[in-house]
């Protein structure tokens, strides 16, 4: 068995001694980091997924550090059905940009995966074109984390990848339930992948998902389900009409995509090159960014006032009481929430 290459632990969730042992020199990462150094881009990204105390602190200061470097990519979240084949449609997008020049990361975000389980691994070692290139950066989410833990963490490996010049971030959710709202919330634009078919698949797909859509990809259009993937795009492009328009005056795109056989992709570079000019043209692509600093900003002050309030003395044991008495129907949850409120302002 081939041993492991610095390139393979960006792909390789299952480091658990290189996570504990590992040293972090603040410096070294930011300079390795600048120069596009994969290894150390990936020892970075292992620092901020660390939830030890010191080595928070020193994530920190090079996110900080990081930070004025960053933002000069397009972002683009990517979502779809089970079986729609994602990675296949990652592994030939991503290639068409690295043919083009552009470097891209790819990241996820799967908070049901385990340590030493699931489908992540599997998923990113099938991209064997991309994870070969050196213009490429393919990353897992940290495995067995809250979803608010991951989608923070993988903001900020946004930014690391950005100061290491990648300009392409794709992110796909890999889990299922909030991700898409969470992938939304820290990309420019967002892609939703279907199968040919959408009869019964168009009752299926939440309202929620649909609007959030910037380019609607109707995926795997080929062999003999060419004539099926052109009418299930027409069937998705009468739905678009239905939904409200966006404030951002761009018209949702519906496409024919073949990810085994690069249909489309071409096509669908075009239109996320005309979705970015419309939006920086009017503005409205700052502006989005804005409000998802302020939104993250928000959702890190309340996840940091909640670890502060559970950590005061007293609170977990007080906590588990009065959730037996609330299960029991021995006290409202509204009162139980009052009387923890009350004792953690007398600490």
């Amino acid at each position: 068995m081939e041993s492991k290459t610095p390139r393979d632990r960006s792909i390789n969730p299952k480091l658990k001694n290189l996570r504990r042992n590992i040293n972090f020199d603040i410096d070294q990462l930011f300079e390795g980091i600048r120069k596009g150094d994969i290894v150390h881009l990936s020892k970075a990204i292992t620092l901020i997924e660390s939830t030890h105390p010191k080595h928070t602190e020193i994530a920190r200061k090079l996110i900080d550090r990081c930070l004025p470097f960053s933002g000069d990519s397009i972002r683009i979240g990517i979502t779809g059905t089970p079986g729609v084949g994602k990675s296949t449609f990652i592994e030939s997008y991503g290639s068409f940009l690295i043919e083009n020049g552009t470097k891209i990361a790819v990241l996820t975000i799967d908070p049901t995966s385990q340590i030493s389980k699931g489908s992540i691994l599997g998923d990113k070692t099938r991209m064997e074109k991309l994870s070969a290139s050196e213009m490429a950066f393919i990353r897992p989410s940290p495995a067995g984390d809250s979803l608010g833990g991951v989608a923070r963490k993988t903001r900020e490996t946004i930014i690391l990848c950005e100061a290491a010049g990648f300009k392409r971030i794709l992110i796909e959710t890999v889990g299922v339930g909030q991700s898409e709202t969470a992938v939304h919330s820290m990309v420019d634009l967002f892609l939703l992948l279907l199968l040919p078919g959408g009869g019964d698949e168009l009752q299926g797909i939440k309202r929620g998902i649909m609007e959030m859509a910037d380019i609607v990809l109707v995926n795997k259009t080929d062999d003999d389900r060419v004539n099926l993937a052109k009418e299930t795009r027409r069937d998705y492009k009468n739905a678009m009409h239905l939904l409200p328009a966006k404030e951002n005056g761009w018209p949702v795109k519906v496409l024919n995509t073949s990810g085994l056989h690069g249909i489309g992709i071409k096509e669908l570079e075009e239109e996320v090159q005309g979705f970015e000019a419309l939006t920086k043209s009017n503005q409205s692509f700052n502006l989005k960014r804005q409000n998802q600093s302020s939104y993250w900003l928000e959702e890190s002050l309340n996840q940091q006032l909640l670890d502060t309030f559970k950590n005061k003395d007293g609170i977990k044991e007080l906590l588990e009481t009065l959730k037996t008495q609330v299960t029991d129907h021995k006290i409202s949850p509204f009162h139980a929430a009052e009387l923890l409120i009350k004792e953690f302002l007398k600490q």
